[in-house]
C-alpha cells in the first residue's frame, strides 16, 4: 500500500519561495501520475500541477505558470513542489496525491492522497 506524506509548507511572505515534498513509501512509480492540489478556505479543491511518473510530462494549472514547478526523484521516492513568486491568493492547504492509471488533472481522478501541508502567503 503507497502511502504519501507531504512537508515542506510554512509561512512565506509575498514574492518569496518554499519547495513541498512527498514522499511515498511503497511502489510510488507504479502509478502513473502523482499531482498537487490545494485547498482554500471555503472553496473546493483544485488542480495545481501534475507528472507523469512513467514519463515526462507535466501540466499546470494557469495560475501557477511560470511560478511552479513540479519534479520528481525516483531514487528517493520523491515528488517537489517548487513555488517561486507566491502571493497571498496562493494561500492554501497544499496536497499531494497519486492516480495508478491515467495522466489526469481532475481531482477526482486521483484515489490516494496525504493529509497535506499549509501553505500561508503574507502580504
Amino acid at each position: 500500500q503507497v502511502q504519501l506524506v507531504e512537508s515542506g509548507g510554512g509561512l512565506v511572505q509575498a514574492g518569496g519561495s518554499l519547495r513541498l515534498s512527498c514522499a511515498a513509501s511503497g511502489r510510488t512509480f507504479s502509478n502513473a501520475a502523482m499531482g498537487w492540489f490545494r485547498q482554500a478556505p471555503g472553496k473546493e479543491r483544485e488542480f495545481v500541477a501534475v507528472i507523469e511518473m512513467r514519463g515526462s510530462s507535466t501540466a499546470y494549472a494557469d495560475s501557477v505558470k511560470g511560478r511552479f514547478t513540479i519534479s520528481r526523484d525516483h531514487a528517493k521516492n520523491t515528488v517537489y513542489l517548487q513555488m517561486n513568486s507566491l502571493r497571498p491568493e496562493d494561500t492554501a492547504v497544499y496536497f499531494c496525491a497519486a492516480n495508478r492509471y491515467v495522466f489526469t488533472v481532475v481531482v477526482d481522478d486521483y484515489d490516494l492522497w496525504g493529509q497535506g501541508t499549509q501553505v500561508t502567503v503574507s502580504s
